[in-house]
C-alpha cells in the first residue's frame, strides 16, 4: 500500500543495498494502484469544460514512475537511535512546482534548508514569491533571495539562470537584515546572471498594453524582456559591472532597442547616464557577492556538501512545457537546474514535486480544473490565495491529476510533498480531476499543447468524502481524519508517487512526515 511505499522513501541511505532491493520490489507491487469502481465513497461524474476548459487522458494505473530513482531509498535504522525525517535525503535535491506556481515551495525549501549546505535559485526572478516563517512565526516574503536564508549556516546562491533586477535584490536584503537575517559572506550571485533593468519593466508594461485583449498577465517585473536580451545576445551580465568602462555602451543600445521596437518608451542620453550613475553605486555594493557560481557549486559538491535547489514558478508555466503563451520566460522544471546551475544531471538525486491539495493560477491562461462563483471564492479565502509577488487574487480550482501526471513524467520526481491540505477541511466533498476528453468523447493521452483543445475539453472528476475535523494541529498521518488519508492515498495512487510530505498549514512545524 501506499503508506509501506512511503515509509521506505521517508528515511533512506545513501547507497543501494539488499533493503533498497526489498524496498523496490515493496514499491513496484504496491504502487498498481486499484480501480475507482466500488471504491467507497468514490464516484465518477464527467463536467463539461468550458473556457475554464480540461484535459488529459484517463490516469495510467503505472506501477510506478521513474523506478530507477524510486529504488534509491534504503530504510535506515541506526541501533537505538531513530533517524530524522529527512535524514534519507541525497546530497542533491531539488524542490520543484507541479503546478501554475504558489505550491509553497517556500516552506518545504526552509525546513529542508536547515540540513543542507548550499541552497540555490536556478532561474527565474522577481517574479517568484515565496512566503515562509520563522520560528517565531515572523513571516517573509522573499522573490531573489533563496528561502535557505533564515538559515545561518546554509550559503545561498543566486545561479547564472537568474535574472537580476538590483535594486530589488537590494531592497530584499534590507529587508531581511532589519529583521535580524545577516546576509553578509552567505549570498552568492553568479557571474553569468543576467541583470533586469527598470527598461526592462518598463517594456514588459508597453508589451502587454500593445497585447490589448490577449494580456499573457504577466508580473510586469521584466522577466521576459530580460530574457529575451539574453536570447538575441544584447543582454549584460552580472560580471560586466567589473568593466564600467563599457558598460553604459551596452546599456545605451538596450535604451536605443526599446525605443525602436516601442513608439512610448523615452529615450535620450541624459536618461542613460542617470542610469549610469545608479550603476556605479550598485556596482560596489554587489562586487563582495559576486562569485562563479558554477565553479562553487561543483566544488562544493566534490567536498561532499549537501546541495539543495530551489525552484521558482512550476512546470505548468515552463516556457516549452507550460500552457503557451501563458506561460514564464524560463524552464521551472527539471532541465532548468541543469541549465542554470552548471550542475551535471546525473548529479542530481531526490527531486521533491510540490503540489496543492487543490490548484490556483495567478493571471492569464487556461485552467482546466477552474472553480467559479462562490465555491472559488471560498477555496480562495480559505487558502488565502493572493499573489505574493503581485497581491492579485489566484483563481482556485480542484486538484488537476493529468496536469500533476505530466509534471511527474517530464521531472521524474522522487516524492511529493502536497501542501495545504489543511485548506479543504469543513468541505462536504472533494473532487480530483482525473481524465480529460475532448467535447467528440476522445480521452487524451497527455496534457495537450494546442490551447484551443485544452480551452473545450471535458473533465472527468472522481468525488470523495470531505472532512469536518480542523488539521492544522496534527503531527501524524496516522492522526489526520479518515477521509483525509483516503484523499491522500487515492492521489498517490493516480500518480505512483508517495506524498510524502503533508503540509497542514503555514508554520514550519506544520508539516506531517509519513513514515
Amino acid at each position: 500500500m501506499a503508506v509501506v511505499v512511503a515509509a521506505a522513501a521517508a528515511s533512506a541511505s545513501q547507497g543501494l543495498g539488499a533493503g533498497a532491493a526489498a524496498a523496490a520490489a515493496t514499491q513496484r507491487k504496491g504502487w498498481k494502484g486499484s480501480s475507482c469502481s466500488g471504491r467507497s465513497g468514490v464516484s465518477v461524474a464527467g463536467v463539461r469544460g468550458g473556457s475554464n476548459g480540461a484535459v488529459g487522458s484517463r490516469v495510467r494505473r503505472s506501477s510506478v514512475r521513474c523506478e530507477a530513482q524510486a529504488i534509491e531509498r534504503e530504510v535506515l535504522r541506526e541501533r537505538g537511535r531513530e533517524q530524522d525525517a529527512f535524514s534519507g535525503l541525497q546530497q542533491v535535491c531539488a524542490v520543484l512546482g507541479t503546478q501554475w506556481g504558489d505550491e509553497g515551495k517556500g516552506k518545504l525549501v526552509d525546513i529542508l534548508a536547515q540540513r543542507f549546505d548550499v541552497v540555490a535559485r536556478c532561474q527565474g526572478g522577481a517574479n517568484a514569491g515565496h512566503t515562509i516563517y520563522n520560528n517565531e512565526g515572523q513571516k517573509f516574503a522573499l522573490h531573489l533571495v533563496p528561502s535557505g536564508i533564515l538559515n545561518e549556516k546554509a550559503v545561498c546562491v543566486v545561479g547564472n539562470g537568474v535574472v537580476i533586477h538590483l535594486p530589488g535584490f537590494f531592497k530584499e536584503i534590507d529587508n531581511l537584515e532589519a529583521k535580524g537575517v545577516n546576509c553578509t559572506g552567505r549570498l552568492l550571485v553568479s557571474d553569468r546572471a543576467h541583470l533586469l533593468f527598470n527598461l526592462h519593466q518598463e517594456v514588459d508594461g508597453l508589451r502587454e498594453v500593445e497585447l490589448a485583449g490577449q494580456l499573457i498577465g504577466t508580473t510586469k517585473r521584466g522577466i521576459g524582456p530580460c530574457y529575451a536580451s539574453k536570447a538575441i545576445r544584447n543582454g549584460i551580465r552580472v560580471g560586466d559591472l567589473r568593466h564600467m568602462d563599457t558598460f553604459r555602451e551596452k546599456l545605451d543600445v538596450l535604451y536605443r532597442d526599446a525605443a525602436a521596437r516601442f513608439k512610448d518608451f523615452e529615450y535620450s542620453a541624459a536618461l542613460v547616464d542617470a542610469e549610469m550613475e545608479k550603476y556605479y553605486k550598485y556596482a560596489e555594493r554587489l562586487e563582495p557577492y559576486i562569485v562563479d557560481t558554477v565553479d562553487y557549486v561543483n566544488n562544493a559538491y566534490a567536498e561532499g556538501k549537501r546541495i539543495l535547489i530551489e525552484g521558482g514558478q512550476a512546470t505548468m508555466l515552463d516556457i516549452d512545457f507550460g500552457t503557451y503563451p501563458f506561460v514564464t520566460s524560463s524552464n521551472p522544471s527539471v532541465g532548468g537546474i541543469c541549465t542554470g546551475l552548471g550542475i551535471a544531471p546525473n548529479r542530481l538525486g531526490d527531486i521533491v514535486g510540490v503540489a496543492k491539495a487543490y490548484t490556483s493560477r495567478v493571471g492569464s491562461g487556461p485552467y482546466p480544473t477552474e472553480l467559479f462563483g462562490d465555491e472559488g471564492e471560498e477555496l480562495r479565502k480559505a487558502g488565502f490565495e493572493w499573489g505574493t509577488t503581485t497581491g492579485r487574487p489566484r483563481r482556485c480550482g480542484w486538484l488537476d491529476i493529468v496536469a500533476l501526471n505530466f509534471a511527474c513524467t517530464i521531472n521524474g520526481f522522487t516524492a511529493i510533498n502536497l501542501t495545504k491540505l489543511d485548506v479543504l477541511s469543513g468541505l462536504a466533498e472533494v473532487k480530483l480531476g482525473v481524465a480529460y476528453r475532448t467535447s467528440s468523447g476522445e480521452s487524451l493521452r497527455s496534457f495537450p499543447s494546442d490551447l484551443s483543445i485544452l480551452e473545450q475539453v471535458e473533465v472527468e472528476y472522481e468525488t470523495l468524502e470531505g472532512w469536518k475535523e480542523d488539521i492544522t494541529n496534527v503531527r501524524s498521518y496516522n492522526e489526520l481524519p479518515a477521509s483525509a488519508q483516503r484523499y491522500v492515498e487515492r492521489i498517490e495512487e493516480l500518480i505512483g508517487l508517495p506524498c510524502q510530505y503533508i503540509g497542514v498549514g503555514p508554520g514550519r512545524d506544520a508539516l506531517i512526515v509519513k513514515q
